[in-house]
């Protein structure tokens, strides 16, 4: 067997028992791109240390610890708060109203923050109790929330688009406007489950509120509602990057909180940059560890390995597609998103393209499949902060989340078969 056959054996069954026993996965990604260098004949300390420190050398990824904070800041300074009441004075009234307040804040919240974790914690947080206190099935609520969380990764701004964008050498920005139809089909995909969802509720309807009190939480969630306006038409216009965004984003929601909100003193900001920053240092060296196995995969040759076991269906680019995303669903029942993106899309992408592929429509179902990766098992990191939030079992979680699953997974077997649903609004952007 040659060195490359090797080399990718290597990588497989090494990923594969170093999961299997419980290592980190960061840690995993490095041994496996040092084994791999081990027999391909490039074995190198100062290489490997070289390949650690490229992997976050990059100016585009100081965005993900910018979206990072604002995503704390607007938990911690209630602009997460404020949009849950302004979603609940509309639609909280209407028979399973909750229910319509969690996808209204989730996609709200998913144009500030970019992080499933961040929104879906929020949520299930400010949400969860309420519908416990109104009788809505626990199960139920639970999987609505975890779905909603995962919009966040599709609508701009999007930390998982600024990692495929720099992994993968797209462009951010149109990585950013790919996502932004998609996210609101996901929106109105939920609402549809949920509707089917309620046939079998037994739920009370609320009175609604006067229009004075619905116009007073507009408005007090104005500011917030003003934050995505800020980041997108900022990037839209020239103003900033994708990277200076990111900045504006954090800058503005410490603002907000500090002194429009006022529901933080400047004495809690050391809290919220504690755990901002140990959220960024997990995120970071899972791109450094991705670093080192993404180097060893290149010089293995593997792209063009699998591109030679897929060559029949080069010809067919929607077949490619659909074969393509089944990959992506099952390893997603055992990688989180970060590493997924890290370790897959340098590998898939050379293949897409030669089929004629577009890299943006091919980056936001590559992100959209990993996103539907954290809600489901057994890893399932979404589902898993639902639970613990909540206080409930993660079977309870899992067979909540079914119904709004089998709808995401409609929706992403339609952007296989009609990519233009994708590609239109990019090219109607540039």
């Amino acid at each position: 067997m040659s060195n490359e056959g090797q080399a990718f054996i290597v990588f497989v069954v090494g990923m594969l028992v170093l999961m299997g026993i419980g290592m980190k996965m960061a840690l995993a990604l490095v041994l496996t791109g040092a084994g791999m260098a081990w027999v391909l004949g490039f074995w190198d300390t100062q290489l490997l240390a070289q390949n650690l420190v490229a992997g976050v050398d990059s100016f585009p990824l100081l965005a993900v610890p910018f979206f990072i904070l604002a995503g704390e800041l607007m938990n911690s300074g209630g602009i997460s708060q404020r949009i849950v009441a302004m979603a609940q004075a509309w639609v909280g009234h209407i028979r399973g109203g909750l229910g319509y307040v969690v996808i209204g804040a989730a996609v709200l919240m998913a144009s500030m923050s970019g992080s499933a974790l961040a929104d879906t914690a929020a949520l299930a947080t400010i949400l969860l109790p309420m519908m416990r206190q109104q009788g809505y099935p626990m199960h139920t609520s639970a999987g609505l929330i975890a779905s909603g969380g995962i919009i966040a990764p599709i609508i701009p701004p999007s930390m998982p688009f600024v990692i495929y964008g720099v992994t993968t050498n797209t462009s951010i920005s149109a990585l950013f406007v790919s996502g932004i139809v998609p996210g609101l089909i996901m929106g109105a995909g939920l609402i549809i489950a949920w509707r089917w969802v309620l046939r079998d509720l037994d739920l009370p309807r609320g009175t609604p509120l006067p229009m004075k009190d619905r116009v007073r939480a507009t408005g007090k969630a104005f500011w917030a509602l003003l934050m995505p306006l800020i980041i997108i038409g900022g990037m839209k216009s020239g103003v900033f990057t994708p990277t200076e965004a990111a900045v504006v984003a954090a800058f503005y929601a410490m603002v907000i909180a500090l002194f429009v909100h006022r529901e933080m003193k400047v004495a809690d900001l050391y809290g919220v940059l504690v755990r901002a920053a140990k959220t960024t240092s997990i995120v970071m060296f899972l791109c450094a560890g991705a670093a080192v196995a993404s180097y060893m995969i290149t010089l293995s040759d593997l792209p063009n390995l699998l591109i030679g076991w897929l060559g029949p269906l080069v010809e067919s680019p929607k077949l490619l597609m659909l074969v393509m995303m089944v990959v992506l669903v099952i390893v997603g029942t055992a990688l989180d998103l970060t590493p997924t993106i890290l370790i897959f899309a340098p590998v898939m992408l050379p293949i897409a393209v030669k089929a004629g592929i577009d890299p943006v429509y091919f980056g936001l179902m590559f992100v959209l499949n990993g996103a539907i990766g954290l809600i489901t098992p057994p890893v399932g990191t979404v589902l898993n902060v639902v639970a613990g939030v909540g206080r409930l079992s993660l079977h309870q979680v899992i067979r909540g989340v079914n119904p709004f699953l089998l709808s995401y997974t409609a929706i992403l077997f339609i952007f296989v078969l009609f990519p233009q649903i994708v590609t239109a609004p990019v090219a109607w952007m540039r």
